[in-house]
């Protein structure tokens, strides 16, 4: 018996493949927003820590690894061309167990997000419902090069970052809060354009109509680079305005590391992407906390 015949009659999952399945890798981005959110919120942390522990694994293995979950589920098809070797079309988590993990945590979602109170909650609700319309037929907002990524970069900055300063006020953000997370949140749509580079073949033979896939890896690479950055420029501009000159200083240090970054990016797209997503994103994101401090200290 081959081994693609003992993966394919397996009865269940196999407990390595259930935690690929969940892309630990995938939850930082929402983790590190929540906690810039609750760095935000300029109100004392301590006392607060169990609310921001909590939130921060709501956001990132429960929510985010449910949307992974969902979207190897609904991506079975793509995913058997662009990489055979992943959970699900290897066979390794057979039958219909994909989808009753994606239910599962979906469940479990809720109802850690009803421990954060009503605001926790609704954006909890928020955050599940963006994850299966991202995915899942007859939504499915990812055949959408400029939908997909931009539901998916306020799904993983914008939400949790509002949520983490709102769980911590108990009501809404203030106004300077929600507009950096959106502008964040904004820039992100980048990031997940350069992410879509992987899937270029499978994208092509099933319609997902990627800016990769509609423009080509130079063009998308160049959209991608200009909406991040756009996004930290007018970052810097809020805060010089909002009397922050030295943060927004520091934020255009990141920014102009990443340009260089994007210069590395630009010979070679979609050889280079990995690489960029590993090296401009840390500096996004470093970025992203220097802001946060910013908005603590104008609290």
């Amino acid at each position: 018996m081959t081994v693609s015949e003992i993966t394919q009659s397996r009865l269940y999952p196999e407990p390595r493949a259930m935690l690929r399945l969940i892309k630990p890798i995938t939850w930082f981005p929402p983790v590190w927003a929540y906690l810039c959110g609750s760095v935000s919120a300029g109100v004392p942390l301590a006392g607060q820590w169990p609310l921001v522990v909590l939130g921060m694994i709501l956001a990132g293995p429960v929510v985010c690894g449910m949307s992974q979950a969902a979207n190897d589920w609904c991506d079975r098809h793509v995913d058997a061309v662009n990489e055979p070797d992943r959970p699900i079309p290897s066979g390794r988590i057979p039958g219909r167990w994909g989808l009753w993990i994606a239910l599962a945590m979906t469940v479990l979602s809720l109802a850690l997000g009803w421990l954060l109170g009503p605001w926790g909650f609704g954006a909890t609700v928020v955050g599940v419902i963006a994850a299966w319309a991202y995915s899942a037929e007859p939504v499915r907002l990812k055949r959408s090069g400029w939908w997909g990524p931009g539901l998916v970069g306020l799904s993983y900055e914008g939400l949790p970052w509002f949520t983490g300063a709102a769980v911590l006020l108990s009501g809404p953000p203030r106004f300077e809060i929600v507009a950096i997370a959106a502008l964040y949140a904004f820039g992100a749509h980048g990031i997940m354009t350069l992410n879509d580079f992987k899937a270029l073949e499978g994208d092509r033979q099933h319609g997902v109509r990627s800016l990769p896939v509609v423009l080509g890896p130079e063009v998308a690479a160049k959209i991608a680079c200009t909406v991040m950055a756009l996004a930290q420029l007018l970052v810097i501009s809020l805060l010089v305005i909002w009397g922050a000159p030295w943060h927004a200083l520091a934020v255009a240090a990141v920014l102009l590391a990443q340009i260089a970054a994007m210069r590395v990016l630009f010979r070679d797209p979609k050889g280079k992407a990995p690489w960029y997503n590993g090296t401009g994103v840390v500096l996004y994101v470093t970025g992203m906390m220097i802001a946060a401090f910013a908005l603590r200290g104008l609290a």
